[in-house]
């Protein structure tokens, strides 16, 4: 038997979304732009990294020829391998939206076929009868925000008066999504927990799709800044996913950082959520070594999202990216024969680009293990394909509507 090593690095898109006009993402492209940034000195930072981009084992599996293929410009500065060991192409998203449960849904072979529901306004963005349900059923004194903000910044604004006060921040951004910062010492972690699932349920009929707890501590003193312990209330995928199916054979499964969170916990196997992406690529190694064959370990490394792309901190989504390049020869060296490991993306986060969200973008696809054959897969449908492909190799079939490669 076989076993299979999925691998999101979240918001790496590579650019070129036919439609990212209708997202006001119409030249977007992440990874284009941080290796742009590099090869012109952008993503210098003293201590941090300097000069082109650097991913020498990425290159070797063929990134720069997936970038290349959606976008028809090879990565700037990148040295490129010109006989890539691994497959390699990139995906076209079929759901709507430019978020993280359509993204990994589809990975896993279920596109969502309806549209989120949004909170567009940019301040007052809750209705009023879902601000005073909030206030009801989490039995608060008010809340704060309320409107369209980065998470850094609307903690930096807000969390004296929320200390003061006790009133949760509640925010939300382009994303179909409603987020709740609260200290873990005034306000309390599990108490925080417990509003997020209320809300979890008020929200359901606005077809919104995450609640999201964003627990922070410190002092105005010594600074806030938000802690590991964030965790998303998701809708649950609508149709079968390969989690299901796995689960459904009888199949070792185990999900590493916030899958769980993203699949509502339905199916996830063992889930390991540790703070970081090192961290996380430390766990999902271990968690390799002991998979029986068969098995399936689904990761997220949720990093270059949330603290770069957001952030629009090139160097530092640059240093991200070089860092886990260095990771992967200890990836390989844990791989046996008959293994596959794919590793894409979700969406974009182009840290160029204006504002704080999430690009609408192709994504990269690379597939490789011992003995894999190399060469171009392409350009993928639907995210979709993924779950097929991965279905089709672990002996379960091919799950959704994607097509192996």
């Amino acid at each position: 038997m076989t076993r299979a090593i999925l691998i999101v690095l979240d918001s790496v898109g590579c650019g070129g979304a036919e439609d990212a006009a209708a997202y006001g993402d119409a030249g977007a492209d992440t990874l284009g732009h941080i290796a742009q940034a590099c090869a012109t000195g952008q993503g210098d930072r003293e201590g941090l990294r300097s000069g082109p981009l650097t991913l020498p084992n990425l290159a070797r599996l063929g990134l720069s020829q997936a970038c290349e293929a959606s976008t028809g410009k090879p990565l700037a500065g990148l040295v490129r391998s010109e006989a890539p060991q691994g497959q390699y192409g990139y995906g076209v998203e079929i759901s709507q939206g430019k978020d993280t449960p359509s993204g990994h849904w589809e990975i896993a072979g279920c596109p969502v076929p309806f549209k989120w529901g949004y909170f567009t306004a940019l301040e007052n963005s809750f209705p009023a009868d879902l601000v005073a349900a909030i206030i009801r059923e989490g039995a608060l004194p008010g809340i704060l925000g309320n409107k369209h903000a980065s998470g850094t910044a609307v903690i930096d604004e807000l969390a004296g008066e929320h200390i003061t006060t006790g009133k949760p921040i509640c925010y939300t951004s382009v994303d179909s999504v409603l987020q709740i910062a609260a200290h873990e010492e005034h306000f309390g972690l599990e108490r925080l927990y417990a509003l997020c699932r209320k809300v979890r349920v008020l929200v359901d009929p606005l077809r919104i799709g995450r609640v999201i707890a964003r627990p922070f501590v410190g002092s105005a003193e010594t600074g806030f800044h938000r802690t590991g312990n964030r965790k998303d209330f998701s809708i649950p995928p609508p149709n079968e996913t390969i989690l299901d199916r796995l689960a459904q054979q009888g199949r070792e499964i185990v999900t590493v950082g916030k899958i769980g969170d993203i699949f509502a916990h339905r199916n996830t196997g063992l889930e390991i959520k540790p703070f970081g992406n090192a961290a996380m690529f430390a766990a999902a190694l271990e968690a390799i070594e002991k998979l029986p064959d068969g098995g399936f370990c689904f990761v997220n490394l949720v990093d270059f999202d949330t603290e770069y792309g957001h952030r629009r901190d090139i160097p530092g989504y640059a240093a991200a990216l070089e860092a886990f390049d260095r990771e992967l020869p200890a990836l390989e060296a844990r791989l046996k024969l008959g293994d596959i490991v794919v590793i894409t993306a979700d969406h974009g986060n182009d840290p160029s680009w204006p504002g704080t969200d999430h690009t609408r973008e192709h994504v990269p696809i690379l597939a490789f293990g011992p003995g894999l054959p190399a060469g171009p897969i392409g350009r993928r449908e639907s995210f979709a394909d993924i779950a097929a492909k991965l279905g089709t190799w672990l002996g379960v079939g091919p799950v959704g509507p994607g097509r192996s490669w």
